[in-house]
């Protein structure tokens, strides 16, 4: 996509992220829930 703005151009194109990068980003984001729930599950306490 690319987008003319006042003589100057802007170029954007889409990030291809491999396979070991989406598999961190699944494991670091499970990871946070799982500590999300823990805080919860102690300030019950």
């Amino acid at each position: 996509m690319t987008l003319n703005i006042l003589f100057m151009s802007i170029t954007i194109k889409k990030r291809k992220r491999s396979f070991d990068e989406y598999d961190h980003d699944q494991f670091v984001s499970k990871e946070f829930q799982e500590n999300k729930l823990k805080q919860q599950s102690v300030r019950l306490f």
